[in-house]
């Protein structure tokens, strides 16, 4: 019988955000897949934990991918964790699940923190609707071209972006989306946690003499919504005439009633009563 691979969310930095079920997790696997096994191993030795740890990162997922559905065929439980909060979020973690699922490998997720989701939600910014768009490509085309698609996305976005990157990542949000309220997040649960909400022209502004420091969570105000088509000129005329523009043109009665009940937002029935009351 086959193991099962648990993804497990760790801290974003803030130890005490571990859940008690991942702790639980994490003792009782055989193995530990972490993305950078240093990191994870200051993690499992502040718990007191001890378990064997292997790496599975961006450079190494197509070799180490085949060998850890290989110990899961076996038998063997396996965590996936990685740097920092959730895992398969912008990272290789992805692939593995992908893996498994071909092979038919149970997965099983343990929820924790999730730097998107915490930026999203104290950043004053509508979180109805938003789409999640990762780090934008280094190559300055590929992130234009990326912007491009989304600038008439009405979705609140969110990005990931390093510090040495955050300044040129803003002025070409700036020429492509135009001014829009963001909020810059950064350090999340940690000591210099900070929520900067501004315009994306105040932060590129602001940044001129700044110097960016830590991981930010960029949380961008949405395209507003097209505007309705300007009002209709037929619907100033008094009904009757409205239908018999309709007919003119070539419309049975019944299309043209139907054709203004559209136009004036009206049931159909009440049209058609007041076409035909005499």
């Amino acid at each position: 019988m086959s193991g099962t691979l648990y993804l497990c969310a760790t801290p974003i930095g803030n130890l005490d955000d571990i859940s008690m079920r991942c702790l639980n997790t994490l003792k009782a696997v055989d193995m530990i897949a972490a993305e950078d096994t240093r990191r994870t191993l200051t993690l499992l030795n502040h718990f007191e934990i001890s378990k064997p740890l292997t790496s599975y990162h961006e450079h190494n997922k197509a070799q180490k991918g085949k060998y850890l559905i290989s110990l899961l065929q076996d038998g063997k439980d396996i965590a996936l964790v990685s740097d920092a909060g959730t895992v398969a979020i912008s990272d290789p973690g992805e692939d593995l699940v992908s893996l498994c699922i071909d092979e038919g490998i149970q997965i099983v997720p343990i929820p924790g923190a999730v730097a998107l989701i915490n930026a999203l939600i104290v950043s004053g910014l509508s979180t109805r609707r938003f789409a999640f768009e990762g780090f934008l490509s280094v190559n300055k085309r590929h992130r234009h071209e990326h912007l491009e698609l989304l600038k008439n996305d009405t979705h609140t976005l969110i990005f990931y972006e390093a510090p040495h990157k955050l300044k040129t990542t803003l002025d070409d949000m700036l020429s492509v989306f135009g001014d829009r309220k963001i909020a810059l997040v950064r350090e999340l649960t940690k000591i210099h946690e900070e929520a900067f909400r501004t315009t994306l022209s105040g932060a590129v502004e602001y940044y001129k003499t700044q110097n960016p420091r830590g991981e930010y969570v960029l949380v961008i105000e949405g395209a507003k919504e097209a505007k309705e088509d300007a009002e209709n000129p037929l619907n100033e005329l008094p009904l009757i005439e409205h239908i018999e523009h309709y007919i003119k043109s070539g419309m049975t009665s019944k299309e043209a009633i139907k054709q203004v009940s559209l136009d004036r937002k009206i049931p159909k029935r009440e049209v058609y009563n007041e076409y035909h009351k005499d």
